[in-house]
């Protein structure tokens, strides 16, 4: 059995999140609370040649993540000086996020949404929980 590509994987985790949508903005997938606000966006080698994503992010993690693993972790173009965070998803062994990776970004995405999120939706997260 092949691994789910990472936009899969990345999609599925977006996805469970309560009344989470999708639709693609600015040419890439791009997942949405409702119709908004927006916390994470794919970028297919969307600016640069890495594949990776950008997510929402509280206040302070952008820079506690780039600090743990600088290749890994980056303050992306438009969005980072609000303080999201970049991902790439092609660094890692074999040039893939390894199963360690993909439960930091599931924290990521979870923080992501909960960074935008109204508060009744954070609730029924929490009560999933």
């Amino acid at each position: 059995m092949t691994a789910p590509r990472p936009l899969d994987r990345l999609r599925e985790l977006c996805l469970a999140l309560p009344e989470a949508t999708e639709r693609v903005s600015h040419g890439e997938p791009s997942w949405f609370v409702r119709k908004a606000p927006q916390f994470v966006s794919y970028a297919d080698h969307h600016h640069d040649d890495s594949l990776c994503f950008w997510a929402a992010a509280p206040p302070g993690a952008q820079q506690d993540w780039i600090s743990r693993d600088p290749e890994r972790f980056f303050s992306p173009p438009y969005v980072g000086g609000r303080g999201w965070i970049g991902v790439r998803l092609d660094v890692g062994p074999g040039g893939a996020p390894s199963e360690e990776d993909w439960r930091d970004i599931e924290d990521i995405v979870e923080d992501a949404y909960r960074a935008v999120a109204p508060a009744t939706l954070v609730a029924r997260l929490d009560a999933a929980r």
